[in-house]
């Protein structure tokens, strides 16, 4: 009797783990309808939420990705109605930034310069992009509730595999334009106007998107937006990349307050001109001079490097010029007791100890984790009513990242010149540390060597950091940047694509 019971149990018990298995499902997905207001106008929409399997050249799926797809229903020809692809960075990071803080419907329930507020969650955006285009947020491999799944034997792909398949600058783009255009067919958006968002290293990944739709998937697009982006495999090194990094140095200083006064009294779009300027004609060859700089310049330009940077002279002079950035999170306010955040430099944090070279700590990474994570979660399950109990990765195992043979600045460039309709936007913040927003204007500069495509490359930058929208004046600027940018990108029905 005892030893039946024990059977009963074990079989109970292995069918009841077998039932609540942990897996997500390959394909799936479940549509929810809505409303929103956006500048003032209604706006009916539907946002189907679920998952789209990534195939093996032998027709079976190896992975899955998560996906959000918001769709405008209250058109009538959704063949001209533009779609916008969003990703986002890292490599490793979900679609999650972007989507509940930037163009989605929803945003974070934050206070309006992006700082976290309870009860979390998510509210209205009276300024998402819904109005004038759809927009699919995808999660890469590993990210969200995108996964690897087991083949037709219950077997995973090996990591050397998955790493071969799914996490590197080139098989990234690779299957994620298959994706794509399974997804375009699906849902019959083939003669849609199409525009792809990348944020960070989702610079990188859309960049490189552009010319591998265009080459293998014969598909073209009318845009591309880089929110806070990366090199994308264009040189910056040396004095360049040390260079580079003062206007970002003096938009941050400024902000905190830390500049001689006459400086600081200026508007900080009057200061950053003048910055650039010095930057690009004195800073930059005096960097290039290296240990051959005489005594007389190398004090002249750390005087003015000192000015503008909100650091002391010794500690210039102690860096031969060459400041780091963890250094500068770290010395800025030193005296205050207090780091300066890394992606974005209004934020505070609190080390253990004030002497040191960089922060203990992310302070605006603690503090977005804070606000998205809890909102995400809440709003897939009860909002979009999509439920698993696969957990959501807001930073998934992606790493060794393979980063060789990064050649998606070229790409975009490429992809440019064989398509007269594509336009590129670049948008960053002037409080970003990470990928400064001089970075981002040396990229645009160096895109197009020929400058026969000058026109066509676009530069907005906001008083805020990485995620620009956080902060809510910004929410709307940067938004409706970007509203402008889609509709100037829709040629007139009589302009062809040619030069």
């Amino acid at each position: 009797m005892l030893r039946s019971l024990i059977l009963l149990c074990l079989l109970v018990s292995s069918s009841y783990s077998y039932a609540n298995s942990r897996q997500i499902e390959i394909d799936q997905a479940v549509e929810t309808k809505h409303q929103t207001r956006i500048n003032g106008q209604r706006v009916q929409y539907s946002a189907l939420t679920g998952t789209q399997p990534v195939w093996d050249e032998q027709g079976e799926p190896v992975a899955t990705l998560f996906y959000t797809y918001y769709r405008r229903t209250d058109v009538s020809d959704v063949g001209r109605r533009p779609l916008m692809i969003s990703f986002n960075g890292g490599p490793g990071s979900a679609s999650v930034w972007m989507h509940v803080a930037y163009t989605g419907p929803k945003v974070l329930n934050i206070d309006t310069e992006g700082y976290p507020v309870q009860p979390y969650g998510v509210k209205t955006n009276p300024y998402s992009v819904l109005d004038v285009a759809d927009i699919v947020f995808v999660n890469p491999v590993n990210t969200g509730y995108s996964r690897v799944v087991p083949n037709s034997q219950g077997e995973l792909l090996s990591r050397e595999k998955q790493r071969e398949m799914f996490f590197g600058v080139n098989a990234d783009v690779s299957y994620l334009a298959e994706w794509i255009n399974t997804f375009v067919t699906r849902h019959n958006r083939w003669t849609s106007p199409k525009f792809l968002i990348g944020e960070s290293y989702g610079t990188t990944r859309v960049a490189g998107l552009a010319l591998e739709l265009q080459n293998r998937q014969w598909m073209y697009l009318n845009g591309v937006i880089l929110v806070s982006p990366t090199d994308m495999g264009i040189d910056r090194q040396g004095p360049v990349k040390a260079a580079n990094r003062l206007p970002y140095f003096a938009a941050t200083a400024w902000y905190h307050g830390v500049l001689p006064a006459d400086l600081q009294q200026r508007d900080l779009y009057e200061l950053l001109p003048e910055v650039e300027d010095f930057t690009l004609n004195q800073y930059l060859p005096a960097l290039a001079k290296g240990a051959f700089i005489e005594d007389a310049e190398k004090q002249r330009i750390a005087e003015q490097v000192a000015r503008y940077s909100g650091l002391s002279l010794q500690s210039v002079l102690g860096s031969n010029l060459d400041i780091d950035t963890a250094f500068f999170w770290k010395d800025l306010l030193r005296e205050q007791g207090k780091t300066v955040g890394r992606l974005d430099s209004r934020y505070l944090g609190i080390d253990k100890k004030e002497v040191g070279e960089r922060p203990d700590y992310w302070a605006e990474l603690t503090s977005w984790l804070h606000s998205f994570t809890p909102a995400i979660n809440h709003y897939i399950r009860n909002d979009l009513n999509y439920v698993t109990d696969i957990k959501y990765n807001m930073f998934g195992p992606v790493h060794p990242w393979d980063r060789t043979n990064d050649n998606t600045g070229d790409n975009l460039r490429q992809a440019m010149a064989q398509n007269p309709y594509l336009q590129v936007l670049f948008q960053a913040g002037y409080y970003d540390g990470a990928t400064n927003y001089f970075d981002a204007k040396y990229s645009m500069w160096q895109l197009d060597p020929s400058s026969k495509m000058r026109d066509r490359l676009h530069f907005a930058g906001y008083r805020s950091g990485h995620m620009m929208y956080l902060r809510y004046e910004d929410l709307k600027k940067s938004n409706d940047d970007l509203r402008n940018f889609i509709r100037a990108a829709l040629p007139a029905e009589d302009q062809a694509a040619r030069y």
